[in-house]
């Protein structure tokens, strides 16, 4: 939830966004490439628009 990497990509899926989240914590847990992967995910990715 710090950069919304998980929610795009369920989103993006058409998923759940809690599962998708679990789903990053287990791979974290594996072996702890799940951080790597999510900061590269926050910095690759497009960001939405905000709207105002």
């Amino acid at each position: 939830m710090v950069d919304g990497v998980c929610g795009g990509i369920a989103q993006y899926f058409g998923l759940d966004p809690t599962l998708v989240r679990l789903a990053w914590i287990v791979f974290t847990a594996m072996g702890g490439s799940g951080i790597i992967a999510y900061i590269l995910c926050a910095a690759i990715f497009p960001r939405e628009p905000e709207e105002f």
